[in-house]
């Protein structure tokens, strides 16, 4: 439209008949830059890969940090995003140079020799290089001390391999292995099988990692911190890639970046060695004596029964007998007036009381705003069935008046302790309300479930691997 309104400028005085042909040509043009092409097609095409730190499929859908910074990204071109996952990073970076995608989203560590190769936009986040082993035995002080003492792998075309590669220039007998097709998750859990000694990935992966495998150590960071950012081809036509760069420079100045980024990686900042080697007991032990219940009452409500697990083991460790001092029972902890309001009759009855559960947790997501996304819209519900709906809608407006975003989880969470300081919870509808509870309930029932999501799927077969699509229409 812009174009068309020049032309008619230019054009005025030769009569409205030439403007009419002008803009009919215009329209019919085909486009010209990258962006233009992006919108005509309709389509956002990225090549990422599936992780904890990228792209997954959570407990209300596709998620990760990429998978969100995406997804707002095609809403403001207005198109839909098409995630296709290759098997290697090389396949990712050849992609893009090559023209087969518009971007790759990939968790790409920005390197001098990757920048040769393609564009990378602003950084959304930095990280650091760690050298990993398995507890109990003697930390290196060096990674050509651990690779004198013990077997060294690295994904193969990584900025792993990349530092290696320069460090052996000083160091000649250095050695180690690179696999194409393994990805840190797995030589992560080779480590803790005692399979290999010792690998190296990035802090952000292991962060999340760690909850499956409790028993790994950090033995040294083996970087300066390290930016992460999308990769674009090289060429003249930049037109996305300053789409891109504007798209980030906006979510850095609100703030959104930042939020983000805590909204994905701060329920895993109380790491708890302990707790996480009790949870997968329990889930070997008791979760098998109920997985049946979860998994009817969660098909009858439209809900993920690891979640609903999840959260019945955040509020009993899977005890159907257990009872608070505030006199809450049973398996999902149901007050008497909830499970009244329910029908339920008798709280300790583990089949009443996840339905129970699964029926008020349905409840609460139904009562969430429809125009609230998710995963957003199941964690603001999960901080309702602990503190109650009133006091969440409470903390959203307080949220709203100190500028924040109501509708997103990251930023209510900030403000649910302010529900204990008199300054705030005065002005509040329903008052008072240990806010900092719901905050810890929702981030332990994130790494609950992400846990027992990933012990369910290492003890099933491997499906054989293939790139992954998926698309996810704009709100427009």
């Amino acid at each position: 439209m812009g174009f068309s309104l020049h032309k008619r400028r230019v054009c005025g005085v030769m009569g409205a008949a030439v403007v009419a042909t002008a803009v009919i040509l215009v329209a019919c043009a085909p486009p010209s830059t990258q962006l233009e092409k992006v919108k005509a097609r309709g389509e956002l095409r990225v090549l990422s890969r599936q992780a904890a730190t990228t792209f997954y499929e959570g407990p209300a859908g596709p998620a990760g940090l990429e998978y969100e910074l995406l997804r707002r990204f095609a809403d403001e071109l207005g198109v839909e995003l098409v995630i296709e996952t290759p098997d290697t990073l090389q396949e990712i970076l050849d992609g893009v140079r090559e023209g087969r995608a518009d971007l790759a989203a990939a968790g790409l560590t920005v390197t001098e020799a990757r920048a040769r190769l393609v564009r990378f936009a602003p950084p959304y986040q930095h990280i650091t290089q760690q050298l990993v082993y398995r507890r109990g035995g003697e930390a290196p002080r060096s990674l050509v001390e651990a690779a004198r003492r013990g077997d060294l792998e690295v994904v193969a075309d990584s900025s792993h391999a990349e530092l290696l590669r320069r460090l052996k220039a000083r160091h000649p007998d250095l050695t180690w292995r690179e696999s194409p097709e393994t990805d840190s998750m797995e030589l992560l859990q080779l480590v803790a099988e005692n399979l290999i000694d010792y690998t190296i990935v990035d802090s952000n992966e292991l962060a999340l990692n760690r909850r499956f495998f409790p028993n790994l150590e950090v033995a040294l960071d083996v970087s300066e911190p390290q930016p992460l950012a999308w990769a674009f081809a090289l060429g003249e036509d930049d037109s996305l890639y300053r789409a891109a760069q504007d798209y980030f420079r906006r979510l850095e100045s609100s703030g959104d970046l930042a939020r983000l980024v805590q909204g994905y990686y701060r329920h895993v900042d109380r790491y708890d060695y302990a707790g996480t080697r009790t949870f997968l007991r329990h889930v070997k032990r008791r979760l098998p004596r109920y997985r049946e219940l979860f998994e009817a009452a969660a098909e009858r409500h439209g809900l993920d029964w690891k979640l609903l697990a999840a959260v019945a083991y955040q509020e009993s460790h899977w005890n159907p007998h257990a009872v608070s001092p505030t006199g809450v029972r049973g398996m999902m902890m149901l007050t008497r007036a909830t499970a009244r309001h329910l029908g339920i009759r008798r709280r300790t009855d583990p089949v009443q009381s996840i339905e129970g559960g699964a029926r008020y947790l349905a409840r609460l997501i139904e009562r969430i705003p429809a125009h609230i996304p998710e995963p957003d819209r199941t964690w603001l519900a999960l901080a309702a069935y602990n503190v109650g709906f009133g006091h969440l809608e409470d903390a959203r407006d307080i949220t709203r008046r100190r500028g924040g975003n109501p509708d997103a989880w990251a930023s209510v969470r900030e403000n649910l302790p302010l529900l204990r300081k008199r300054k705030w919870y005065r002005t509040t509808r329903y008052g008072y309300a240990r806010g900092n509870e719901p905050v810890r309930y929702v981030e332990n029932i994130r790494s609950y479930y992400d846990i027992l999501d990933w012990y369910l799927q290492r003890e099933q077969p491997a499906p054989p691997r293939r790139p992954v699509l998926a698309i996810a229409t704009p709100a427009l």
